[in-house]
């Protein structure tokens, strides 16, 4: 190959690469120029949007000023209404205001006025009692002074033989109402009358040989004990006490049956669900029947004839509850023993008065639930089962759940407070018993003088020790009446209580 051959070669090459870079060039400005383009057009689509979202925001903006705007003219409104409101009644209270100034004005001008009419008739009183008294003197021609010496002498005279004879008949009074006195004594000392009490619980404790016999009683997978709580309605618990089952009931006559039932069915040693429930159904009738024969019995005891069999049963059945840890049925007969001697001392009618005693609590041993008062269902009762009407209203009015028509009836009522208010008698009463001699004791102490005050006699009797170089003989009596008055206003108690004050001089001396 020649060198021209090689010059046209290279100029070919260079003339193609400046054809190429040309045309790459041309390329790239159109392509520039469709990119500009586009980025133009976006800009001015987001340059539209941006502007949409601004009026979007504008808007919004414009919305909550104006329900802004709108809330404090709202406000602003029921402000304006409230002080119109106050303004309204204060105008108001302003005429009313001056209405009763001119009706105290007026009533003040009355009042003046009556004023000045009372003045002048007292001075024509005073100028009519002078010329009287004038014309008495001249009448009687006595001083005033000599008239008043024979007036008191003449008043001397009289208040002595007023005062002979209010004696003569203060002492006659005394005699009759002697044998009134009496009987309070008597009945005063009743109340000192010991009486039975049992605690009110709700548990029994059923106690066994070993603790062999709690896996017998509680049978394969409890069996056993599920079997004697559905047919006693008792719940049994067995625990980790050595030797003792408990038994959980606040029904005690359920409790007692399933007492006996289980006593019975470990002695026997046959412990399975067919047994269980034949032994709870022989122990039920047995408990029924003791039931009707401790009723029978103590209607017998009392002296007490003619009862219905349904409350004999319900008097068997106290013998299983208690009131404050007091036993019903002995709190029932102890009444009606009560009941019995105060009528007898009154001269009234015993038996009845007993009757009524032993029956007054009946409405407290329901064989199913009442939301009556126990008083009203045992008046209830006893009229149904043929009581006497005195009896039963006895019994409906211990509590005042209704009034009193005869006398036996507050002998009831009393009765029944001597037997529950005793100290120790009732488990809720013993401390605010306890709480009530401290009481006693503590308000003798606050008197001045005082140095030491016991309660005595169930706190029937306040015993005040005084200091004698502080206490008159005189000032004791007055520190007696004022302790007594104290007690009377300040405390609740039942009868009566005695204030003994004792004040006493010691001379003491060693010899040596």
């Amino acid at each position: 190959m020649d060198i021209t051959s090689i010059v046209v070669a290279v100029a070919a090459l260079f003339i193609g690469a400046g054809i190429s870079f040309t045309l790459l060039q041309s390329l790239q400005r159109k392509k520039a120029s469709s990119v500009i383009a586009e980025a133009e057009k976006e800009a001015e689509n987001i340059k539209k949007d941006k502007i949409l979202q601004a009026k979007e925001k504008f808007l919004e903006l414009k919305a909550e000023h104006e329900k802004s705007i709108n809330k404090k003219e709202q406000k602003f409104n029921e402000t304006a209404n409230r002080l119109k409101e106050r303004e309204t009644k204060n105008n108001q209270r302003f005429e009313e205001n001056k209405r009763r100034d001119r009706d105290l004005n007026n009533l003040k001008k009355d009042l003046e006025r009556k004023i000045d009419v009372n003045d002048r008739k007292t001075e024509e009183l005073e100028k009519v009692h002078r010329r009287q008294v004038e014309q008495l003197e001249v009448i009687s021609g006595l001083t005033p002074e000599d008239a008043k010496s024979q007036l008191l002498e003449a008043l001397k005279d009289e208040a002595k033989t007023e005062a002979a004879s209010y004696i003569q008949e203060t002492m006659e009074e005394a005699k009759l109402s002697a044998s009134n006195e009496a009987r309070k004594v008597v009945i005063q000392t009743i109340q000192r009358v010991a009486t039975e009490q049992a605690v009110e619980n709700s548990v029994s404790v059923f106690n066994i040989e070993n603790d062999d016999v709690k896996g017998r009683i509680i049978g394969r997978e409890g069996r056993n004990i599920r079997a004697l709580e559905a047919a006693t309605g008792v719940e049994i618990i067995v625990d980790d006490t050595p030797e003792a089952i408990i038994l959980s009931c606040f029904d005690p006559v359920r409790r007692e049956i399933a007492r006996l039932a289980l006593h019975r069915l470990v002695t026997d040693g046959r412990i399975h669900p067919a047994r269980i429930e034949e032994v709870v159904a022989k122990t039920r009738k047995s408990i029924s029947e003791e039931i009707f024969e401790v009723g029978k019995r103590t209607a017998i005891d009392l002296g007490i004839h003619g009862l219905h069999p349904e409350l004999v049963k319900t008097i068997g059945r106290m013998k299983y509850r208690s009131s404050y840890g007091q036993n019903l049925l002995q709190h029932s007969r102890e009444v009606a023993n009560l009941c019995g001697i105060m009528a007898a001392e009154l001269g009234l009618n015993a038996k009845l008065a007993k009757r009524a005693g032993l029956l007054h609590d009946i409405g407290k041993v329901p064989s199913e639930e009442s939301e009556l008062p126990h008083a009203i269902l045992g008046m209830q009762w006893a009229e149904k089962y043929g009581e006497k009407p005195d009896v039963c209203n006895a019994i409906g009015a211990h509590h005042d759940e209704i009034e009193m028509n005869n006398l036996i009836s507050p002998i009831v009522q009393v009765c029944d407070g001597i037997s529950g208010a005793r100290p120790g008698a009732r488990r809720q009463i013993a401390e605010s018993y306890i709480q009530r001699l401290k009481d006693l004791e503590n308000l003798a102490i606050g008197q001045n003088g005082v140095s030491k005050a016991y309660a005595i006699q169930a706190g029937r009797e306040l015993r005040v020790m005084v200091d004698c170089d502080k206490v008159s003989d005189a000032d004791a009596a007055k520190i007696s009446f004022d302790i007594s008055q104290k007690i009377q206003n300040e405390m609740t108690y039942p009868g009566q209580v005695k204030i003994t004050v004792i004040r006493e001089t010691r001379a003491v001396n060693v010899a040596r």
